[in-house]
């Protein structure tokens, strides 16, 4: 960012894991950022670490009148945003057959709906400005995946082909849209993975890495920094694996 103090960044599912990173990371920048996540006290929480340079919201991004409400607080607070993270989402592990409509609408609210939400909502100040930044937080399972994922993976394909679909959209008035897609990174998600598995599943997992090892929340947060950053201003459309290698490797 040529000037983050003048930026604003909204970041969902801000009360832990790699939201919690990325707030930090913006907010270490210089820039205002705007805490979102329906976990009202670990969003409040994650803001009272930040400091004066965060606001929050506690929100379901998968309601419309509840994102408008969210983002009018904020703008009001902190300013027009500038730059938007898409980080919320949830894992789902059903059967294909068995799994209910109101599970499948209910992955997809976060994961794919949520995102589009919430980008509508930001997209007017943005594209006023001719300045902007979405980052959608995608996945490996966007483009490679394994059984017993459904439908986490085909929801977060759809984020990345959101995030092709929005650049072509909205680059003409100045707004960038990329997707990163972590691997393995030790977040609450991964553990409770590795919950529902045997022990040496996680030894396996630890194993496909080139790099030898999992990855952090801090790790992924500072990719999402730079492509928010006008260090990244010719990046659009892409979707950047931060995986420690796994997508590197033939299965």
């Amino acid at each position: 960012m040529t000037d983050p103090t003048d930026d604003v960044v909204l970041v969902t599912g801000a009360a832990r894991g790699i939201g919690a990173a990325v707030a930090a990371a913006v907010a270490a920048t210089g820039a205002r950022v705007g805490l979102l996540d329906i976990d009202r006290d670990g969003v409040r929480e994650t803001a009272r670490r930040i400091g004066a340079a965060a606001g929050w919201a506690q929100c379901d991004i998968t309601s419309e009148e509840q994102v408008h409400d969210a983002v009018t607080a904020l703008r009001e607070e902190l300013g027009t945003a500038s730059g938007l993270v898409n980080n919320a989402g949830r894992n789902s592990y059903a059967d294909v057959v068995s799994m209910t409509t109101q599970q499948w609408d209910e992955v997809f609210g976060v994961d794919l709906k949520g995102a589009w939400l919430m980008s509508r909502a930001v997209l007017p100040g943005m594209t006023a400005r001719r300045r902007g930044s979405i980052v959608n937080i995608a996945s490996l399972h966007a483009t490679m995946t394994c059984p017993g994922m459904f439908p986490y993976a085909s929801a977060k394909a759809g984020l990345v082909g959101l995030t092709r679909s929005m650049a072509l959209e909205v680059g003409p008035q100045g707004v960038r849209v990329n997707a990163v897609s972590p691997g393995y990174i030790e977040t609450d998600l991964l553990a409770e993975y590795f919950a529902q598995e045997q022990p040496h599943v996680r030894q396996e997992a630890v194993a496909k890495h080139i790099l030898g090892r999992l990855g952090t929340p801090e790790q992924v947060a500072s990719v999402v920094a730079f492509l928010l950053s006008d260090a990244a201003g010719f990046v659009t459309g892409a979707d950047w694996a931060v995986d420690g290698g796994v997508s590197a490797r033939f299965a």
